[in-house]
């Protein structure tokens, strides 16, 4: 019979110690934290911690935001603020602090980061307090920030373009869909399923089949009679990107590059059909797909429209409406 090794009981010093030893490679692209339990900012990946006890943990209630940290200044914040506070509010999670605070202490966890690139993200969770499902056990709602360094897309994605299938996982409701929670779980099945079905990403189908989202991005497409369309917000996540790009894609209708810009249920047919065949991301920022359930989109090259947003969203991180600028990193 095996001899029993028994679990070591810690002391405060061997925990903290035990918990630095865990360290992995990958926390060197984690820059800095900010937690409401501590009322400060660490630097120390050991150190970057959310309680267990925390309901965002054990049951799934938090939401959660990310913007785009780009030459020391943040890429529409405020534009992922209000979602943010959109979301709270239908998640039924109230705000720890007020949203002037709250803004300054993303810009107070950026500047301690030390860095001019990387991702902002940050939660708010109903709070810790016990293991229970009724959030009134929680003492207070926390707040969370984190900068640290996002794992890029290849270049081939936009060089190239990616091929996507059609998810066999089931979409949300459309009351949750439209909530930015913490339960990710079906958005990272929509992944695994695609990837084994030797594609890049999933596409979701809304529950009368139409078309809905991608696994953390917006799709949407442009039809042979140059309209771009992109399916209504009613089924899915209101998408920042995909928002900001439409604005931008005006100017390709002033230019004669676009005839409109539509909103309203696109058909997986229709889908099929098109010319082109777009993702747009905060993270993805503006990718082409190329094949969709093994069927050539358009040449099965990635086309102009394509090209034109992503030139127009590289234009648009300069420009100084879309900017916050973080102190100590910015100039």
């Amino acid at each position: 019979m095996p001899s029993v090794v028994k679990t070591p009981l810690f002391t405060t010093q061997q925990a903290v110690d035990g918990l630095r030893r865990a360290v992995h490679s990958n926390a060197g692209n984690f820059f800095a934290m900010y937690s409401s339990r501590i009322e400060g900012i660490v630097t120390d990946p050991a150190l970057m911690l959310i309680p267990l006890d925390d309901h965002m943990v054990h049951r799934g209630h938090g939401i959660f935001d990310t913007a785009t940290l780009i030459d020391g200044r943040l890429y529409q914040l405020d534009d992922h603020l209000q979602r943010f506070y959109d979301s709270a509010k239908l998640a039924r999670i109230p705000l720890p602090f007020n949203p002037e605070r709250i803004r300054q202490i993303i810009l107070d966890t950026a500047a301690a980061s030390g860095h001019r690139g990387g991702s902002v993200r940050y939660w708010l969770s109903a709070g810790p307090g016990g293991f229970g499902l009724d959030s009134s056990e929680c003492i207070a709602s926390a707040f969370y920030v984190m900068i640290f360094r996002q794992a890029g897309y290849p270049e081939w994605y936009y060089t190239e373009g990616i091929k996507v299938v059609t998810s066999s996982i089931p979409i949300k409701a459309p009351f949750f869909a439209r909530i930015k929670s913490t339960n990710y779980l079906p958005n990272a099945l929509v992944v695994l399923d695609a990837k084994d079905r030797g594609a890049q990403n999933g596409i979701f189908l809304d529950r009368q089949g139409m078309i809905g989202e991608g696994s953390n991005m917006n799709v949407a497409f442009v039809d042979k009679d140059l309209i771009l369309r992109h399916p209504s917000f009613e089924s899915i996540l209101t998408g920042i990107t995909v928002r900001r790009m439409a604005q931008l894609a005006r100017r390709l209708v002033q230019q004669g590059d676009l005839k409109d810009i539509v909103f309203y249920d696109v058909s997986i047919e229709e889908g099929y059909a098109a010319a082109e065949m777009l993702l747009f991301g905060s993270t993805i920022k503006i990718v082409p797909v190329v094949e969709w359930d093994n069927r050539t989109i358009g040449t099965g090259r990635p086309g102009p429209i394509a090209k034109k947003l992503l030139e127009l969203w590289k234009q648009d991180i300069r420009n100084p409406s879309q900017l916050v600028e973080v102190p100590d990193l910015a100039g």
